[in-house]
């Protein structure tokens, strides 16, 4: 039987009618499985009637939904306190490393491929060119630039840097403060690196790192100053860090160098203390073998060294450790075992799991062949570098060349020199070492041509380096040439009058009249050099032996000349000065300025006004503004002729002043002129007026 549509929906309604009732008396129930809603309706009517029934029900009823969100709605936060103003004198907490993120970290990577590249100044100048834009470096950015100009020896390209971020206001952190403790220490102004530890210590947001300590500990030690490196020692631990067997060992290094054995094992005793009874670093042991062997007890020393290497310690020993031991034995006559050592340790190096020998190890051993006088053998030792991974450095050229040069393989030494890769570039004292091994051997020639080396590869030598090739040349015999690289001298270096007079000496000697009057001319030009009364004997003598002695007179009238020059364009300058000066004085006094102002003829007019409406009540439009038409006009032709004398009296200044003075008689002129005209417009007022 089928049922009409409205007939089901009424037998719908009616089955649905309990449940509705019950979800009206209890809340928070889950609605009905079918809602109307879904449904089509017979009538527009019916339909409007749910929806209003159902906007009804849902104002009672709020939906399940939401009934939800208020159960597992979070707890109600406490309100903010307000954010305290902080000190702005107080230090600007450094950078995290979270930031080095997005176009930073872009920037970062940019500038380490240029460290690698070993293109150190165009990264520096990236760094600086980025403080001021939009992606602003990070302090790690920065300290990269830092670590690797102090890796080089860069310390003034370091020092500008670190003095550009501090004022562009980027904050150090603690690896800041530790570069720049390290290069002070490394440039001997241990004073300058104590001085940056004390501030470090009083102002810094942050405490000092163990690695703070081991590098101003050990750049005192190098420096002779192992009494205030104790101190250091003794502040670290007072500030309550454990104590550091690296920075006990400096300190024993120091004293074993002053000879003072006994206050060295005292030292290791205080660590051993400080750790429980027992130092497990082995980087210790071989200053302490060196105390032993300073004190004449040998036995003492061998046992240690036998503790320290054996098959069963306990005591860790890396490549620094055994580069102590090494050097300790080595020193102390026992260069056999030092090489059965390095042998051994050669064979366990694997990097990077073990980490047996290092640069370090290479250098002692190559010295300890030197000492031994087999020089080939520690060539040979030398170049075994690579095999192991390592890669020497200018450094450990210099050390090598300078022992073959001191034992006249200057050969070798040039062969070694010329090996230098791109990466360890001569310095100037590898330079230095070679010419003065070329002197030695009397090839002048040689030693001209490395010091020319020098100047062309930007190493700026200093006095020393000047002096050293000068002398050279002068004991060579070859005047001419110490002369011309003398002449550089003088451009590039301050020189006092010793400097001079060895030259003078010289010329004087190979009677090089030409040249000597040219340096002579250069010595009494300078102020501070002059010509004392013993050269200028020297000199008379030499130019005496060749009848030349009236080119010195000539010498000393042309610089005469030269003063008179002086003097002369100096009291000109004076006196245009003074010319230009007075005539821009008597532009202001000779003018009324009262003429500029505005408000003057206003009030003069509004003067003349008041009279003309006291005698007949009133002031015709027409003339008030002629008069202001005139009054206008009387004022702009003096300040434009003011105008016009000052600008002339500045052209004066440099050239003369007498054109000044002519065009302040024309604005005198102008302003009587001014005045006239003033009289005749109120004259005409006044006559309009009657």
């Amino acid at each position: 039987m089928s049922l009409s549509k409205l007939t089901f929906l009424t037998h719908l309604k009616t089955l649905t009618k309990p449940f509705y009732h019950h979800q009206h008396h209890s809340l928070h129930r889950s609605q009905p499985f079918l809602s109307l809603r879904f449904l089509s309706y017979a009538t527009p009517e019916e339909a409007a009637a749910a929806r209003r029934e159902r906007k009804r029900r849902l104002r009672i009823e709020p939906p399940l939904n939401a009934l939800r969100n208020n159960q597992q709605s979070p707890p109600q936060r406490r309100p903010l306190t307000p954010i305290q103003n902080h000190n702005p004198n107080a230090p600007k907490l450094p950078e995290h490393v979270s930031v080095l993120t997005g176009k930073r970290l872009e920037l970062h990577n940019k500038i380490l491929i240029l460290i690698r590249e070993n293109d150190l100044e165009e990264a520096a100048l990236l760094t600086r060119h980025s403080i001021y834009s939009n992606c602003k470096p990070t302090i790690f950015t920065c300290n990269s630039v830092m670590a690797a100009q102090l890796r080089q020896g860069k310390y003034s390209d370091l020092l500008s840097l670190h003095r550009f971020i501090t004022q562009a206001g980027v904050a150090a952190n603690i690896v800041t403060y530790n570069q720049l403790i390290n290069a002070y220490c490394d440039c001997r102004k241990t004073e300058t690196a104590l001085e940056h530890y004390n501030q470090l210590i009083k102002n810094a947001p942050f405490n000092p790192s163990p690695t703070t300590y081991r590098i101003l500990v050990k750049g005192l030690v190098d420096n002779s100053k192992v009494e205030k490196a104790i101190e250091i020692k003794d502040d670290m631990l007072a500030k309550g860090l454990a104590a550091d067997p690296v920075v006990y060992n400096y300190v024993m290094l120091g004293l074993v160098k002053e000879g003072d054995g006994d206050r060295a094992l005292a030292v290791y005793e205080e660590l051993k203390e400080k750790l429980g009874g027992f130092v497990s670093d082995g980087v210790v042991y071989g200053n302490l073998m060196k105390a032993y062997f300073l004190k004449g007890m040998e036995k003492e020393a061998m046992e240690c060294y036998a503790d320290a290497v054996g098959e069963d310690t306990s005591i860790r020993m890396g490549a620094v450790a055994y580069n102590f031991v090494l050097q300790a034995l080595i020193k102390n006559g026992k260069f056999d075992e030092a090489l059965k050592l390095f042998d051994r340790i050669m064979g366990e190096h694997n990097p990077p799991m073990k980490m047996k020998v290092n640069l370090g190890s290479f250098n002692v051993m190559a010295d300890g062949f030197c000492e031994l006088g087999r020089f080939k053998e520690a060539v040979e030792v030398f170049r075994k570098m690579g095999e192991k991974r390592c890669s020497p450095d200018t450094l450990s050229y210099n050390n090598l060349i300078e022992q073959l040069c001191k034992n006249g393989l200057v050969a070798e030494a040039e062969e070694l020199q010329q090996e230098m890769g791109e990466g360890n570039k001569p310095d100037e004292f590898t330079y230095i070492l070679l010419m003065d091994a070329c002197f030695e051997q009397n090839r002048a020639h040689d030693a001209a041509g490395y010091f020319a080396k020098m100047v062309e590869a930007d190493l700026k030598p200093n006095l020393n380096s000047y002096n050293k090739v000068v002398d050279g040349l002068i004991k060579a015999g070859k005047v001419v040439e110490a002369n011309e690289i003398f002449s550089q001298m003088i451009e590039r270096l301050k020189l006092e009058a010793a400097n001079y007079e060895v030259m003078v000496q010289a010329l004087c000697e190979a009677s090089k009249l030409d040249k000597l009057l040219e340096l002579v001319g250069k010595m009494v030009r300078d102020e501070k050099v002059g010509l004392s009364s013993e050269m200028d004997e020297v000199v008379r003598d030499a130019l005496r032996k060749e009848g030349r002695e009236e080119d010195l007179a000539r010498v000393f009238e042309e610089k005469e000349r030269e003063d008179r020059e002086k003097a002369e364009a100096l009291a000109e300058k004076e006196r245009t000065e003074a010319a230009a000066a007075a005539a821009k004085a008597a532009a202001l006094s000779s003018f009324s300025f009262t003429s500029l102002i505005p408000g003057a003829k206003k009030a003069e007019a509004s003067t003349a006004s008041g009279e003309t409406n006291s005698v007949n009540g009133n002031t015709p439009m027409g003339i008030q503004a002629g008069t202001g038409e005139a009054t206008s006009a009387n004022a702009s032709p003096a300040v434009d002729v003011v105008e016009e004398a000052i600008e002339v009296n500045a052209e004066a200044a440099s050239a003369d002043a007498s054109p000044a003075a002519d065009v302040v008689e024309e604005a005198i002129e102008v302003n009587d002129l001014n005045k006239e005209s003033k009289t005749s417009n109120d004259s005409v007022a006044e006559q309009i007026t009657v």
